[in-house]
């Protein structure tokens, strides 16, 4: 399953931000079609993150500010996008726990983009 509800300490730190992939049945279509806000927060599929990071550093080009939850993973064409956009990135000492009984398989960081990061 590619749908984890994020766990609710980092949504306390987020929780007036917008989530254009909120666990619906439509969130992988819809969320990638709308309008994203000023401050957006997304947990995206860990299996195809991509999509989400593409429109994610599209959208803080419009001078959004918009924060990933993401496996770490630097060996990725993702990853690299991120960077070369000046992504800032922040990694969690601990595997984060998306249930009582389900950790995720590898560390996680947050990648915060920013208009002025891009320029």
């Amino acid at each position: 399953m590619d749908s984890w509800k994020t766990p609710n300490w980092p949504m306390k730190i987020f929780e007036d931000w917008f989530d254009p992939c909120p666990l619906n049945e439509n969130w992988q279509v819809n969320g990638l079609k709308i309008e994203w806000k000023e401050k957006t927060f997304v947990n995206p599929p860990y299996s195809n993150p991509l999509p989400w990071i593409e429109k994610a550093i599209e959208e803080s080009k419009k001078g959004k500010t918009i924060v990933l939850l993401l496996n770490v993973d630097t060996s990725t064409k993702w990853f690299a996008k991120l960077n070369e956009s000046k992504s800032h990135f922040l990694w969690f000492a601990e595997r984060l726990k998306f249930s009582e009984k389900n950790a995720s398989p590898r560390p996680s960081m947050l990648a915060i983009l920013t208009k002025e990061d891009l320029k």
